[in-house]
């Protein structure tokens, strides 16, 4: 499987719509999924993935936002599911629930807070690849799982399954450790940038793309420098991305208050596709008045307001 071909540069994890009482609005998020395809921001979508906040949803929340997503989108493009827990039995079950509604991959997460062995990270990998058939990308994010996939460890899951396909590294933590991986695995796995603020960087080592939360506003930008940096046309390409540092600031808060920019993100894609998805599952917080001014300006300076 050539996996750009199949799955593209920008992946975006797309956000969850939640109603008052923080149930998942479902009809939303069909709206929200529609809306990055119409705009083509990206090239597939990601269900269920941090920025979808998967870890506040329970086992039923995830599947029937799956079935919601799928009956919206269809085959227009590829959809991957977000369906890694901290347990290993429940990976399985949602993963094999995600094939079964006919998804085309699976965002498998190192399994977090429990801090897992080298031996225990592959023993689940392995575990979930011999109970799907469906495509896996790795996704590493040691800042909140506790844990880091070594080089090692996902060149010796790759050479064992073939489903082994991507993976989604937080580059921001490890900025060196995209070469490591596309060396040891001889460039059989794909590697995509985890942090919108490490595209260019990863994308020099040999990656192919971003799995981007960022692009729900700028997917068309993202597009546009990593089509120009690929193609050769580097100065083209920094220019642009320095451009849209402004907005990458404004996603951490004032005084980069923001461990987690989700909210800032899921505020910025409200301003720009006019969708009311905003709200966030406690305990994270809404932004401030001053926090959303911010990202309006942002966006002004470069024309998505």
């Amino acid at each position: 499987m050539n996996i750009v071909e199949k799955f593209g540069r920008v992946l975006i994890p797309m956000c969850t719509p939640f109603k008052e009482d923080h149930s998942i609005d479902y009809d939303l998020a069909k709206k929200v999924a529609r809306y990055l395809i119409d705009k083509k921001y990206c090239d597939s979508i990601i269900v269920a993935g941090t920025n979808g906040e998967f870890y506040t949803f329970t086992f039923e929340e995830r599947v029937k936002l799956f079935e919601a997503i799928k009956d919206e989108v269809g085959d227009e493009i590829p959809l991957i599911a977000g369906t890694g827990t901290a347990f290993t039995g429940d990976t399985i079950k949602l993963t094999q629930e995600a094939e079964r509604i006919g998804y085309d991959a699976a965002m498998v997460i190192v399994p977090y807070f429990s801090r897992p062995t080298q031996e225990g990270i592959f023993h689940h990998f392995s575990e979930v690849c011999e109970n799907t058939s469906l495509p896996v990308m790795v996704y590493n994010i040691p800042l909140f799982t506790g844990a880091n996939i070594s080089p090692q460890t996902l060149s010796d899951l790759a050479s064992r399954y073939e489903n082994i396909v991507a993976v989604k590294d937080e580059a921001g933590i490890n900025p060196l450790q995209a070469s490591e991986f596309i060396r040891v695995t001889n460039g059989k796995v794909a590697v995509y940038s985890g942090d919108d603020l490490m595209v260019l960087a990863v994308l020099s080592q040999g990656g192919v793309g971003v799995v981007s939360g960022g692009s729900h506003v700028i997917g068309d930008l993202m597009h546009e420098v990593i089509d120009d940096f690929l193609s050769g046309k580097t100065k083209e390409a920094v220019a642009l991305f320095k451009s849209l540092y402004k907005l990458f600031s404004a996603f951490f808060g004032k005084n980069r208050r923001l461990e987690n920019p989700l909210p800032a993100v899921k505020a910025a894609f409200e301003l720009e596709s006019g969708l009311p998805v905003s709200r966030v599952r406690p305990p994270l917080m809404e932004l401030s008045a001053d926090e959303i001014n911010t990202i309006k300006e942002a966006l002004k300076n470069i024309g998505k307001l």
